[in-house]
């Protein structure tokens, strides 16, 4: 009976160990959580009513195309590059919309701080290329 239990316990601590090894991927945030959670990041700015206004259409219509067209890629079974490529376009064009509102100062404060936080951080020792799904 004692080695029941014991063999029991190991297969349980086993079978834990191989699912939390798969690593969950988590979920991606809806365009409306990125929507919020970029305008959130972009508080120290300190953009007056007009400016915020139209910095927030700008942040809600590069997230929606963006969005968009990376559903559309991935329909199309596009490769990494593509999907990469066409990421940077709507970017640069979003920068565009931006440094116009902006002043030389928020423009470098944007570029520099808030922009690069918005980008997805992987967790400590996770696989540069995603995992080998």
């Amino acid at each position: 009976m004692k080695k029941q239990l014991v063999l029991a316990a190991i297969a349980a601590m086993f079978s834990i160990t191989a699912v939390n090894a798969q690593g969950g991927g988590g979920q991606r945030m809806t365009p409306e959580e990125r929507i919020k959670f970029t305008i959130e990041k972009m508080a120290p700015l300190n953009l007056d009513a007009a400016t915020k206004v139209k910095s927030d259409a700008i942040i809600t219509d590069y997230i929606n195309e963006s969005t968009k067209a990376m559903d559309e890629l991935r329909a199309a079974g596009s490769d990494r590059d593509a999907m990469m490529a066409k990421r940077k376009e709507l970017s640069d064009a979003r920068d565009v919309k931006l440094k116009a509102i902006y002043t030389e100062a928020q423009y470098k404060q944007w570029k520099d701080e808030i922009e690069p936080s918005l980008r997805p951080q992987r967790p400590a020792g996770a696989p540069a290329g995603g995992g080998g799904k």
